[in-house]
């Protein structure tokens, strides 16, 4: 009686703002499952629908009236007559006029036609997503030029797109302010200075991975307004192709050339030089070693927020320019860098002490004593990788756990931590991302500080070979959020640990690879008690066979990845489990002794 006086003070407005903090999926349906009222206010609330089913897809489009975007990725059944079908049907009437972003990514089977009947029912969408599309072509790309009123595009990995395809888009779509074609091999320099010389508007733009040269560089610096440029890998851009941009786009503010083999510091001192707004620059992996004249050049960064110069050799210079100069820096990349010692970072983070993100993957020579300047110079830390950092002892785990309470993602993979090391993290008490691969000196009294205090959603333990059973109830009753966990190789694992993980409801991204001691009755368990499993790796999971697939046919209809590979699944169990799981996208069935030629087919 009491809590329904209080409930009853909240006005709508109130409850509004609640709703707005509620980004967890799982947190809006125990909030719309409270009672009758919550459940009203949370459908005329939501704006964003994401389909499993095609049925479901009428009923949803009318009851929940605001929602203006609409996912179909994961609802791949969508075919051209779909999209007919739902502007005929008179109970959801209404829905395309409210629209404005429609995510398509991996529906394969929508096509020309219906992308065209989509696009000229929806005269205010304003975003689409195709990517991974793999049908999608020229002909796609001229259905989404009727949306004049477009300003986003995604069409990552669309392969058979071409020039044809994007000048129909760039014609068509002059007020687009972002667009991706990231892996859009087709697409070449007569496409990108097509696309640069009608859309001016363009704001953000990847070209990673295509094969367009300065050319193309030399169009997109003609955009005025372009903030954001990506082009991981684009390996005919030289040096030639950054001082164009150097020379051009004055709004330039993030710049990503990871891997632009042929570029040097000369080229990239022209970009700092020309664009001194830049706030995030990443350019590893490409780099032998950066020049003296960069670290100098860098101080005249003053709004830089991100720099990665991973792979490269760096100075004791580059630390103190940076901590000297860059005074607003939150994340600083330095994976696999030679150059890294304790005196370097001591220097970076006297200087930085705003930082939220450091990566020290395999930055061998660091120890116990970067750590404590980390520790204590950085209390806003979110996310640390500290991967093959073997040097590291019980003393710096000991020292984040007492310093940084903010911490939500931390990688220990290859590193010596222990039972005692687990217990100095839990302090860390945000911990939401831990990382614990090759870590084999821990056990399951680890796992229990961690999951008694943390609030862990992705947990790796790949060849932990001493976390069994009872680490897993440990985790099944601290950390019930937890959605992803990789349990590959922990070969003490049996089904006994497959029941515990059958209560985390919100699990749904499960490794189990090579655990011979997980049988049929350890698949049952985990598939009947976790409905969400998108992806499932059991290779060489030998003891699994017909009855624990015809059980993840029966429950998991949400897979959508899925490597069985060298199990004991026969015909038949393969034959149930394909045709029950229509949203499986991706299956690895690599040497099935018991299946068939005609099983496969």
């Amino acid at each position: 009686m009491r809590s329904s006086l209080i409930l009853s003070l909240l006005t709508d407005d109130l409850l509004e703002r609640v709703l707005d903090f509620l980004v967890d999926d799982s947190d809006r349906k125990s909030f719309r499952a409270t009672c009758k009222a919550f459940h009203d206010l949370e459908s005329g609330h939501r704006t964003r629908l994401k389909f499993l089913r095609p049925e479901f897809i009428p009923g949803l489009l009318r009851n929940y009236k605001r929602a203006d975007t609409l996912d179909f990725s994961v609802c791949p059944r969508i075919y051209d007559g779909t999209i007919s079908a739902l502007l005929n049907n008179v109970t959801c009437s209404g829905w395309a006029r409210r629209v404005r972003s429609v995510v398509l990514s991996r529906t394969t089977s929508l096509r020309f036609s219906g992308l065209e009947v989509l696009v000229g029912s929806c005269p205010g969408l304003q975003s689409v997503d195709v990517s991974h599309c793999y049908q999608f072509g020229d002909r796609e790309a001229a259905a989404l030029s009727c949306g004049a009123e477009l300003r986003e595009v995604k069409m990552d990995k669309c392969l058979r797109v071409t020039d044809v395809g994007l000048a129909k888009i760039a014609i068509g779509c002059e007020k687009l302010e972002k667009i991706s074609l990231k892996w859009c091999l087709e697409i070449t320099d007569l496409g990108i200075d097509l696309l640069s010389k009608k859309c001016l508007q363009l704001k953000h733009l990847s070209i990673s991975y295509l094969k367009i040269s300065n050319e193309s560089l030399r169009s997109i610096s003609s955009l005025k307004k372009l903030e954001k440029l990506l082009m991981v890998g684009c390996g005919l851009v030289d040096d030639g192709g950054l001082h164009f941009l150097g020379n051009g786009c004055p709004s330039l503010q993030v710049l990503d050339i990871t891997r632009c083999e042929h570029v040097s510091s000369s080229g990239l001192i022209s970009v700092i030089r020309g664009c001194k707004g830049l706030q995030k620059l990443n350019a590893g992996y490409y780099f032998l070693e950066l020049s003296t004249d960069v670290f100098r050049n860098l101080k005249d960064l003053k709004y830089l927020k991100t720099i990665r110069v991973d792979g490269a050799r760096v100075a004791d210079s580059f630390f103190q320019i940076i901590s000297s100069n860059c005074l607003f820096l939150v994340e600083v990349g330095l994976s696999k860098c030679e150059g890294v010692n304790d005196l370097g970072i001591m220097q970076l983070v006297s200087g930085c002490p705003n930082l939220k993100m450091l990566d020290l993957t395999c930055c061998a020579d660091i120890t116990d004593i970067a750590i404590s300047a980390i520790a204590h110079s950085c209390k806003k830390l979110l996310c640390l990788k500290l991967e093959s950092c073997s040097l590291l002892t019980e003393k710096s785990f000991s020292y984040l756990g007492s310093s940084c309470h903010l911490l939500e993602e931390l990688d220990l993979t290859e590193c010596h931590v222990n039972d005692i090391g687990l217990d100095y993290l839990s302090k860390c008490s945000e911990l939401r991302y831990l990382k614990l691969g090759l870590c084999t000196d821990i056990s399951d009294k680890g796992l229990s500080y961690i999951a008694s205090h943390c609030k862990i959603k992705e947990l790796d333990l790949y060849r932990c070979s001493n976390v069994g059973d009872d680490g897993l109830r440990f985790l099944a009753t601290g950390c019930k959020k937890i959605r992803k966990l990789n349990l590959s190789y922990c070969t003490k694992v049996t089904d006994k640990g497959m029941v515990y993980l059958g209560l985390l409801e919100e699990l749904s991204d499960l490794e189990l690879r090579s655990n011979a001691n997980v049988t049929d009755a350890g698949l049952i368990a985990l598939t009947s008690g976790c409905r969400k499993l998108s992806e499932l790796d059991i290779k060489n999971c030998e003891n699994i066979g017909d009855a624990g697939f015809w059980s993840l046919a029966f429950h998991s209809w949400n897979l959508q990845q899925i490597n069985l590979s060298y199990c004991s699944v026969s015909d038949v169990g393969l034959c149930m489990m394909m045709g029950n799981l229509t949203r499986l996208q991706d299956a690895k069935l690599v040497n099935l002794t018991k299946v068939s030629a005609k099983g496969l087919s």
